[in-house]
């Protein structure tokens, strides 16, 4: 079984026991969240597609933690000017691990 879920304006194939990196949750660490974006559910050659959003379906996950991305280098300059800007930037990001997909 596994189901395509959104979540943080991305869109992700889970299954139950995947370990996956979300954009950044509003959740403790250790603590069990529903994501109610479900988009698709297939069940072997069974598959439910919705409309915008699977009604009743819901993807159980765990947060296990957040973390922060590779470091984004942003480097300003201006030839023959003497302007020069570096600065950086890391994501932050959840880390789930998917439970159960439950459906309707």
């Amino acid at each position: 079984m596994y189901a395509i879920v959104a979540t943080g304006g991305k869109q992700y194939r889970v299954q139950p026991g995947q370990v996956l990196e979300v954009e950044l949750l509003d959740a403790a660490d250790g603590t069990r969240i529903d994501l109610g974006n479900v988009l698709m559910i297939g069940n072997g050659d069974e598959v439910t597609i919705g409309r915008p959003t699977v009604e009743g379906a819901r993807c159980i996950v765990d947060v296990l933690g957040t973390a922060k991305g590779k470091k984004v280098v942003i480097f300003k300059y201006k030839a023959k000017a003497r302007y020069r800007r570096k600065t950086g930037h890391r994501q932050k990001f959840s880390r789930v691990v998917v439970r159960d997909i439950v459906t309707a």
